[in-house]
């Protein structure tokens, strides 16, 4: 988590005007800060407290693009491995890796 460009604890602090960029996994989100409340409250009421940036939506929507694109062009198993598909596939990763 950064807050307003330098990493911090999630137990920072936020004033009004403050712009976050969040990761969750793959997905990076820039937002900026509108409004605080003084109690926790319903999503809706916290969606109305923030903003996320134009650059920050569109680089998310072209990311999800990206990530669906290069899903169908993976190859997918027509069905799941038996036991000694399994086996064999354990047994190569163990080589794989090594001890």
């Amino acid at each position: 988590m950064h807050v307003n460009g330098a990493r911090v604890k999630a137990s920072r602090i936020l004033t009004p005007g403050d712009e976050l960029e969040i990761v969750r996994g793959e997905e990076r989100f820039t937002v900026h800060v509108r409004g605080l409340s003084q109690r926790r409250g319903s999503a809706s009421v916290a969606q109305q407290l923030y903003q996320e940036i134009a650059a920050s939506l569109a680089a998310r929507q072209a990311d999800s693009e990206q990530r669906r694109l290069l899903r169908q062009l993976a190859p997918h198993p027509e069905r799941r491995p038996d036991k000694k598909a399994r086996r064999d596939l354990m047994a190569f990763q163990r080589r794989r890796d090594g001890p």
